[in-house]
C-alpha cells in the first residue's frame, strides 16, 4: 500500500521530472507522470496533476502544452539555455586553470542545469581529458577565498611556490609567509592572477593563484589606495604582456596594416590608431618592457617596429642577439 505521507512530495517529483526529462523538443503525458510517480509510490489522479501542473506554473515553472495524438507538458524556458550552456562547458574544459577532476566536476554541475538529454549534447562537447591543466587542486578554493578577502577589504597572507624539475613544490623566501593588499584577480593568458597593492612603492603587483598554497584572510584592512593612484585591472591587464613585471614605458609601435585586428586585441579598440604610409600605421601605449613583450613584438617578424624610446630598441636588439648566438 503507498505511503500517505509520499503524497507531500508528489509536487517536488513532478517539477523534478519536468527538470530533468522535458525541454523544448521533449514532452511528457499526464499517464507517463502518474507512472513516474508509481515508482515513488505515490498514487496520483489525473485531476490532482493538472492542479499540481497549475501549481508549479503560479510558482514560476514555464510549462506549455503540446497537443497532437494526446496531450504533453514540457517546461518551454530555463534560468539557463542550451547555447549558453554550452559557452559554460567550453569555458571551463579550455581553462588551464582548472584540474582535470575540477573541470570533470564542474561541467556535471553544468549539465544539471538542462534536461537529460540536451546534456547528452553537452556532453559531445567534452574533450578535457588531453588538455593542458593545472596540477594544484586547492585553486578552486583559493579563488574564492581571494574573492571573499576583497569583498572583505582585508590583508591576506600565503605561501608561494615554483614546481622543479621533478614537479615538486619550491617555497620561494624558504617558506616565509606573503603579506599583501589583493585588489583583482585577472584571468589572463589561461591563468588567473590575484593582483596587489604595495603602499611603500605606490605600485601594483601580481601572483599566479595557482602557485599560492595556506591562503589566509587577515582581519587587518588592507592598504588604501593614496588619494592620486588609480587602478583599473583592464589598463594593468593591457600593458602587462603575458603578466610579466617589467619598467612601464611609453612606446611608439609602427605595424604593417594587416596586423590591425592584433593591435585592437591586444590593445583594445580605443587605441589611437596614428596613419604612417598606405601600408603602415603607429600607436603609442604603456607597456611593461620585458622579454615577453619583447616575444610578442617578435612573434610578428618585420610587420612591427620599435620607434621609440632608443634605450628599448637596444634593448629588443640585445635580446634578439642573445637568441641568436644560442645557434652560432
Amino acid at each position: 500500500m503507498a505511503k500517505k505521507g509520499n503524497q507531500k512530495l508528489k509536487i517536488l517529483y513532478l517539477m523534478k521530472m519536468f527538470m530533468e526529462q522535458t525541454d523544448e523538443d521533449h514532452s511528457i503525458s499526464i499517464s507517463d507522470m502518474i507512472h513516474e510517480l508509481e515508482r515513488y509510490d505515490i498514487p496520483a489522479e489525473r485531476k490532482s496533476i493538472y492542479a499540481d501542473i497549475e501549481t508549479l506554473k503560479t510558482f514560476g515553472l514555464d510549462i506549455n502544452v503540446r497537443k497532437s495524438r494526446s496531450t504533453e507538458y514540457h517546461l518551454a524556458s530555463r534560468e539557463f539555455e542550451l547555447p549558453e550552456l554550452k559557452l559554460l562547458v567550453d569555458a571551463v574544459q579550455c581553462s588551464k586553470f582548472f584540474t582535470h577532476k575540477k573541470s570533470h566536476e564542474l561541467i556535471k554541475k553544468i549539465e544539471s542545469l538542462t534536461s537529460k538529454k540536451h546534456a547528452q549534447s553537452l556532453q559531445r562537447q567534452v574533450y578535457v581529458a588531453n588538455r593542458a591543466k593545472s596540477i594544484n587542486e586547492n585553486i578552486y578554493y583559493n579563488v574564492d577565498k581571494l574573492h571573499m578577502a576583497i569583498a572583505e577589504n582585508r590583508k591576506v597572507s600565503f605561501k608561494y611556490f615554483d614546481y622543479t624539475v621533478d614537479k615538486e613544490k619550491s617555497y620561494r623566501k624558504d617558506g616565509e609567509r606573503y603579506y599583501i593588499s589583493p585588489y583583482s584577480l585577472s584571468w589572463d593568458d589561461e591563468n588567473y592572477y590575484l593582483i596587489a597593492y604595495y603602499e611603500k612603492h605606490d605600485n601594483f603587483v601580481h601572483y599566479r593563484v595557482d602557485r599560492m598554497s595556506d591562503i589566509h584572510i587577515l582581519d587587518e584592512v588592507r592598504e588604501a589606495l593614496k588619494d592620486e593612484t588609480q587602478f583599473n585591472v583592464a589598463e594593468y591587464s593591457k600593458k602587462t604582456f603575458n603578466m610579466f613585471n617589467g619598467v612601464d614605458e611609453v612606446v611608439r609601435l609602427e605595424f604593417d596594416n594587416d596586423l590591425v585586428n592584433q593591435v585592437l586585441d591586444r590593445f583594445g579598440a580605443d587605441i589611437n590608431i596614428e596613419k604612417v604610409s598606405d601600408s603602415s600605421f603607429c600607436i603609442r601605449t604603456m607597456v611593461k618592457v620585458s622579454s615577453t613583450f619583447f616575444s610578442w613584438v617578435a612573434q610578428y617578424g618585420s610587420k612591427i617596429r620599435i620607434v621609440s624610446p632608443e634605450n628599448t630598441r637596444d634593448e629588443f636588439v640585445a635580446f634578439l642577439k642573445d637568441i641568436v648566438r644560442q645557434y652560432e
